[in-house]
C-alpha cells in the first residue's frame, strides 16, 4: 500500500509518501513541505497548494490519502487557513477517486509513538526510527505528513479489512434470511 499523508498548512503543508503493510517494514518515498507567503492573497496561496499537491499525486499514485483533521486549537488565527489547506487535499483525493482518510493529531502521536500526547520531538524520533531513517525529517510538518501515512497504513490497512470481514458476515447472514 502507498499513501500520500498530507499535513495541511497554509504557510507550510508537509507531504509524504510512505509504502508499505500491516506487520511488515515501512519505506520513506519521498518528503517535502510546500511553503506559501503569506504576502500573497489566500486565494493564489491554495491554487499553489492545489497544484502542489496535484503534482505529488500524478507522480507518486497513491493508493489512498491521509489528511490530519482539522480541530479546534487555541490558537484561533490558523484554523481557518488549515482548514482550507485540508479541503484543498481533500478534493484533490475524492477528484482521482482515492480512498481519504482523516486522522486526528491525538490518534497520529499515539500510532506512532504510543502517547497521544506526545511532543513534535518524540514524533519525528519515531518516524525516523519506523522508516529507518539517519535523523528525524524537517520541518516538523514533513516528519507529521510521514507520521500521518505510518497511521494510515497502520489504522486504515486494519480498519479496511475489518470492514471487509464484516461486509462478507452481512452478505452471509444475509443469505441466510432471504
Amino acid at each position: 500500500m502507498r499513501v500520500l499523508g498530507i499535513d495541511p498548512g497554509l504557510t507550510r503543508c508537509g507531504l509524504g509518501v510512505v509504502d508499505g503493510d500491516v506487520g511488515r517494514p515501512l519505506t520513506l518515498v519521498d518528503v517535502n513541505v510546500l511553503r506559501t507567503s503569506a504576502d500573497q492573497p489566500v486565494a493564489t496561496r491554495l491554487v499553489t497548494i492545489e497544484r502542489g499537491i496535484d503534482a505529488w499525486l500524478d507522480e507518486f499514485s497513491p493508493d489512498a490519502v491521509a489528511v490530519e483533521r482539522v480541530f479546534a486549537r487555541s490558537d484561533s488565527s490558523t484554523i481557518m487557513g488549515t482548514a482550507q489547506a485540508s479541503g484543498i487535499a481533500m478534493v484533490a483525493a475524492a477528484r482521482r477517486g482515492l480512498p481519504l482518510a482523516t486522522h486526528t493529531p491525538s490518534e497520529v502521536k499515539a500510532a506512532v509513538s504510543g502517547s497521544g500526547r506526545a511532543g513534535k520531538a518524540q514524533v519525528g524520533a519515531m518516524v525516523a526510527r519506523i522508516l529507518r531513517l539517519d535523523a528525524p525529517p524537517k520541518p516538523a510538518d514533513a516528519a507529521d505528513a510521514l507520521a500521518l501515512a505510518i497511521t494510515h497504513i497502520w489504522r486504515g490497512g486494519a480498519q479496511a479489512r475489518l470492514d471487509q470481514a464484516v461486509a462478507r458476515q452481512r452478505q452471509v447472514l444475509a443469505g441466510r434470511t432471504s
